[in-house]
């Protein structure tokens, strides 16, 4: 026997000697909660202005995570649009860290909801990723769209550490709400910042799943696009990025790779390799970095100028906000300020309404704490039997192909089936190869937001992530 095979076998083991104890675990959870089955009920949303007509439930509301400190994270919660009973549970999270998920997700990626173009109303999404599973949407941490707290000082060291903390805490609380979901197979999806996100959640659920005591969440995996992995690589494979897709100069190539040390905390410290940075920044001002070969919106260009000048003046590794279109922003903006929905959503009473935004710079600017890789949390994964997959649209600048490819190289798993296209509606999707624990793909011609530019191939690629069978090899199956 070879020693993948040996692998595979010990890990098969490690999940059918896991199974009993599983059991035991949901059976000590339920005996001890009295479950109280209006709780959900309360958050049924019925009257959402603009809403199409579905045959399908969806909640929203909130989730208390600290009862002392009034800390509270709002939730969307879509029930699959067919066998809701018999598919997974995903939740979903962007990044930033401060933008929101019910903004960006569920608003113009992978929600049964887009915003209308005059922001009034909403249009239904064929491509819907709750043709495949019930979707979770978390705005976190607390001053993320509707999310909050009533202590001030919870603001002060919001990080990677209390954002997955409270995530944990909030998806406890949940299955109180809706206990027929804590048996359901389990999953955590994400792009951008919430490739740091989306880890150390499952990190947290993975090592409390072996505490009797507690909560057993049935993890199988995790999916990531575009994900902020390894800042060192992140940064190089930025640069080498938009070098070799002709956005800076040779000279200024040059000047980076030869000022800048990408490992360290003070590199922005040197001056040639702030001024190289300065220049990257520059370049990428007259475009959209997060989708190099498509418009920007022209008609937002004074809010969307500041959001650029903001952005290059932070001396950090610039985290910069998740999303594609800016005109997009302006329609959801719009929509979720208004008072009845505020209202149909159980944020407020469509009186007292609470200022709602995609992203929150505050929260951006003040970023306590964050892993500079999330690397060791994969191989912990990976020796779990977690399912990790990973996808990369190709012309993202933000947090381009290369800075993902840079980030699993140095994971040095052995390969299992070679690198190769794959195919969506006969024609080529992008390109896959599959790692033993981890699966890696690109889409060709998308964007940061993989969903917004290739809706159809999402769609197909999310199915077979949850199926765990490898995206199409064949232009004619």
């Amino acid at each position: 026997m070879d020693i993948a095979l040996k692998v595979l076998f010990v890990l098969s083991l490690s999940f059918i000697s896991m199974k009993p104890l599983a059991d035991a675990r949901y059976w000590h959870w339920s005996s001890e909660i009295n479950f109280n089955s209006s709780a959900a009920n309360e958050d049924l949303v019925t009257s959402l202005p603009g809403q199409p007509s579905v045959n399908f439930k969806h909640y929203a509301g909130y989730v208390t995570v600290n009862e002392n400190n009034g800390r509270a994270l709002f939730y969307w919660f879509y029930e699959a649009t067919t066998l809701a009973d018999e598919k997974p549970l995903v939740l979903w999270l962007n990044g930033g860290p401060g933008c929101s998920s019910v903004g960006y997700g569920a608003t113009q990626e992978i929600g049964p909801f887009f915003v209308d173009n005059d922001g009034r109303g909403l249009k239904l999404n064929p491509f819907s990723w709750t043709k495949e599973a019930n979707l979770l949407f978390l705005e976190s941490p607390i001053g993320v769209g509707f999310s909050y707290t009533n202590t001030s000082g919870d603001y002060d060291r919001l990080g990677d550490d209390s954002t997955a903390n409270d995530a944990y805490a909030f998806l406890h609380n949940w299955f109180f709400k809706f206990p027929s979901y804590q048996h359901r197979i389990f999953y955590i999806a994400g792009e951008s910042y919430a490739g740091k996100y989306v880890p150390e959640l499952a990190e947290i659920i993975h090592d409390k799943n072996s505490d009797p005591s507690s909560l057993f969440i049935n993890l199988g995996g995790i999916l990531l696009g575009n994900p902020e992995t390894h800042d060192a690589e992140d940064w190089r494979g930025m640069v080498d990025y938009a070098w070799s897709h002709a956005v800076v100069s040779d000279e200024t190539y040059k000047t980076i790779i030869k000022s800048c040390d990408f490992y360290s905390d003070d590199t922005l410290n040197n001056s040639d390799c702030y001024a190289g940075w300065d220049e990257l920044l520059t370049q990428y001002d007259e475009i959209d970095m997060y989708s190099l070969y498509t418009s920007v919106c022209i008609a937002n260009s004074s809010a969307f100028s500041t959001q650029l000048k903001a952005r290059r003046s932070s001396k950090m590794m610039p985290r910069m906000m998740g999303g594609y279109d800016p005109c997009l922003d302006d329609y959801a903006k719009f929509y979720y300020n208004q008072p009845q929905v505020q209202k149909a959503l159980h944020v407020s009473d469509g009186i007292s309404l609470r200022k709602w935004s995609l992203c929150n710079m505050t929260v951006f600017n003040n970023w306590y704490d964050t892993k500079k890789s999330v690397l060791p949390i994969y191989k912990k994964l990976i020796a779990a039997g977690l399912r990790i997959w990973v996808y990369s649209g190709d012309t993202d600048g933000r947090v381009p192909v290369l800075s993902t490819r840079y980030s699993l190289s140095s994971l040095e798993l052995a390969i299992k089936r070679a690198w190769r296209p794959w195919y969506h509606e006969k024609q080529v999707g992008g390109w896959v190869q599959e790692y033993y624990g981890l699966t890696f793909a690109t889409f060709r011609g998308a964007g940061h937001a993989v969903p917004i530019f290739k809706p159809s191939e999402s769609l197909a690629f999310f199915a077979s992530f949850l199926a765990g069978e490898s995206p199409p090899s064949q232009r004619w199956n």
